[in-house]
């Protein structure tokens, strides 16, 4: 096992490894207090718009479901009468330049989320690993009225309205230690200063909304013929998956019915073709994230399979409110 596995495994037990690195991780904290401090008495500097930021992040490093909820929620901002865009850093993208991502966009130029959110959600994207330019591309090229953040909650130097956090809720705060001894980029403590906590899968507390995200039909790569899954239950299909979590995907095709050999890679997975050459004239299904990916070399036989979110309606109606009175700052 290479040994970013092997940290990443200790990160959700009490290991030797995560004893051995809490004095790093000591040290680590001790910088994310004093960084936020400085922010917090103007010694380093907050950009401010004169439209309102939401950033939706997480306190964990990997995936807790932030992008599902980032379309989730311009979709519905859209439907009250907001006017939404999307500002991403675009990670593990080739390019380094301010860069605008459309339904059409490479996804090694702009990122594969940013790729997959302009193409499922319909609104201008912006991608810079400096966030604030980002926001000044949309406001100087549409004519956005809020601006949501793709991760960021770490970001400070991009001023905020609204802060929202996902937790998931299989992998949770691991074993609770920060960076390097544990997954956290934060303390727990920094949910208190959030004003939602989204919980992904799982039961939502009183101080939550749910979320959860379930298998919906598949899409032809090719063809865009749509079919249900139902459709593939009973066969035998290989499942590809290059995301935070790819056995849950796995496991939700098998819950279908679905008999499949999965073919797991790391989150952000850029593909070779030596890897999808073999998969030619086999039936393949994959995650959306890995579609937009895969789409510009796609085989007659490769589905996308898409996801449905499902988010409590209270959720959109507590940011709607938050949203009226915001005040800029935060």
């Amino acid at each position: 096992m290479k040994f970013a596995g092997y940290l990443e495994q200790s990160w959700h037990q009490t290991s030797v490894l995560s004893l051995v690195l809490t004095p790093v991780s000591m040290v680590y904290g001790l910088a994310v207090w004093l960084r936020r401090n400085l922010f917090r008495l103007g010694l380093l500097q907050v950009r401010r718009w004169n439209v309102p930021v939401v950033v939706i992040g997480n306190l964990t490093v990997g995936g807790a479901g932030k992008t599902p909820l980032v379309i989730a929620t311009v979709r519905a901002l859209r439907n009250i009468g907001f006017c939404p865009g999307v500002v991403s850093r675009g990670y593990r993208r080739q390019s380094q330049c301010s860069v605008r991502a459309t339904v059409d966009s490479d996804p090694d130029e702009v990122g594969d989320e940013p790729a997959l959110i302009a193409r499922l959600a319909g609104v201008p994207v912006a991608v810079d690993s400096n966030r604030p330019r980002a926001v000044d591309i949309l406001l100087n090229d549409t004519s956005v009225d809020v601006i949501v953040s793709d991760d960021g909650l770490q970001h400070l130097r991009m001023g905020r309205s609204v802060e929202i956090a996902v937790i998931d809720d299989k992998r949770r705060f691991g074993n609770g230690r920060l960076l390097p001894a544990g997954p956290l980029r934060e303390p727990k403590s920094r949910l208190d200063s959030v004003d939602i906590v989204v919980r992904n899968g799982g039961i939502a507390s009183s101080e939550e909304f749910s979320m959860r995200l379930t298998l919906a039909s598949a899409r032809n790569l090719t063809s865009n013929e749509e079919r249900p899954l139902s459709d593939f239950s009973g066969s035998s299909v290989t499942a590809l998956a290059g995301i935070a979590d790819p056995d849950h995907f796995f496991r939700q095709l098998r819950e279908r019915g679905i008999g499949i050999t999965g073919l797991p890679f790391p989150d952000h997975h850029r593909y070779r073709m030596s890897e999808l050459e073999p998969l030619r004239g086999i039936t393949v299904l994959m995650t959306a994230k890995d579609a937009v990916k895969c789409r510009r070399v796609a085989d007659s036989h490769w589905w996308e399979v898409g996801q449905a979110i499902d988010i409590e309606p209270a959720f959109i109606e507590q940011l709607r409110e938050l949203l009226n009175g915001a005040t800029l700052e935060h």
